[in-house]
């Protein structure tokens, strides 16, 4: 039974009418298969045209490469209903090509790149990456390693990175590199054809949860591509990532929003059906104030969610700062409903042919991945004192 939700003043009936478009994508492919692609490890490569041609892979960039032209608060309403599929991980393969691999080429590069990159990548007829997390640097995305040192008209490249989601199988990867000194200045990003010579997949990697996504090792050995896959300019790639981070941060707190409200249909629905001595489980107040309190913490990542999509739409300054705490707040608030939810499902909850088990899994990375809690703190704290040192 669908949840009652709390009208919007951030959406408009457009929102609404991509949150049904989007709805009936994930009824017709994803659900179906969801227990299916968990076991694989991956997606069908056929998802990705298919969602492409429903538009849902370039909803924020420009219609002359295939987009839709649409705000953050779109990205929002398709996260939301993406993850409703009982498979996390089909969502973030498809949102991994949508938001965190094409970002930085629609908003940075050129248009000789954006036709040969962006524009097949939006119709899914390319699956696209993004390359940052190293072995040695996760959320210190300044001590990246891999070097591409200039030689004529090309780079070569050497190194590694880990925790790529869709690269053991992405047709180019926006990757980034060192070009100069050490520090966040010598970083650039670069268009990276997997099939340039020297390059090498290694170990998919067998996640917690997320499993439907599939998650790699990429090795580079003296691996040359074209100075001209330059994107934007050497050297600003620590600001083009740091830039772009607020768009992946906004799709897990969206993610969120839309597991928390997909586990409390689903505990609403078995708590009505399931009966302990003589009564349905809504008949005991406790389950009745704990779904209580699972909606309110639903509804409160939600504004916080879509003030921060709103704020990054309009480039407000204050946009960091916001999603920042809806991706602390909803990471939190996530994994606190899905274990209350996995509670009250008793040991049904324990089955993996229930999505609750894989649930419970999917949201414990929320805290982790596009920047760790502790890193949503360090951000919202120094604001917090810039605040404080120029009033």
């Amino acid at each position: 039974m669908p949840l009652p939700r709390l009208p919007s003043i951030y959406l408009s009936d457009e929102h609404e009418a991509l949150r049904a478009s989007v709805g009936a994508f994930v009824e017709r492919h994803i659900r179906p298969n969801a227990a299916d692609w968990e076991a694989a490890g991956e997606i069908p490569l056929k998802l990705y045209r298919v969602a492409g041609e429903a538009g849902y892979l370039g909803v924020r960039y420009e219609e002359r490469w295939g987009g839709s032209a649409q705000d953050f608060l779109s990205t929002c309403v398709l996260c939301e209903e993406l993850v409703k599929g009982d498979s996390v991980g089909s969502a973030v393969a498809l949102l991994a090509q949508s938001e965190f691999s094409l970002s930085a080429l629609a908003d940075e590069a050129n248009d000789e790149l954006k036709q040969t990159w962006l524009a097949p990548a939006i119709r899914g007829e390319l699956i696209g990456a993004i390359g940052v997390s190293e072995p040695g640097a996760g959320s210190d995305v300044a001590a990246i390693a891999t070097r591409a040192r200039r030689d004529g008209g090309d780079y070569v490249i050497s190194g590694q990175k880990t925790y790529i989601t869709n690269g053991p199988r992405a047709d180019f990867v926006t990757l980034a590199v060192r070009t100069g000194e050490a520090g966040p200045r010598g970083i650039s990003l670069v268009v990276f054809p997997t099939d340039t010579p020297g390059f090498q997949v290694g170990r998919r990697l067998d996640k917690l949860g997320s499993r439907a996504s599939d998650t790699g090792e990429l090795f580079f050995d003296e691996c040359r591509v074209p100075v001209s896959n330059l994107i934007g300019e050497e050297g600003r790639g620590m600001r083009y990532i740091l830039s772009h981070f607020g768009g992946e941060r906004l799709a897990i707190a969206a993610f969120a929003v839309g597991i928390m409200e997909r586990l409390i249909e689903l505990g609403l629905d078995y708590a009505h059906e399931r009966t302990a001595f003589g009564s349905s489980l809504l008949g005991f107040q406790t389950w009745r104030h704990r779904l209580a309190d699972m909606a309110t913490q639903l509804e409160a990542t939600r504004g916080l969610t879509y003030q921060a999509a709103r704020l990054l739409s309009d480039g407000d300054p204050g946009g960091d700062m916001a999603v920042s705490m809806a991706k602390l707040h909803a990471a939190s608030a996530v994994q606190k409903v899905a274990a209350e939810v996995l509670q009250l499902h008793g040991g049904y909850g324990q089955i993996e042919e229930s999505p609750i088990p894989r649930y419970y899994r999917d949201v414990a990375g929320f805290s982790i991945g596009a920047g760790t809690s502790e890193i949503m703190r360090e951000i919202i704290s120094r604001s917090l004192l810039k605040t404080k040192e120029t009033s």
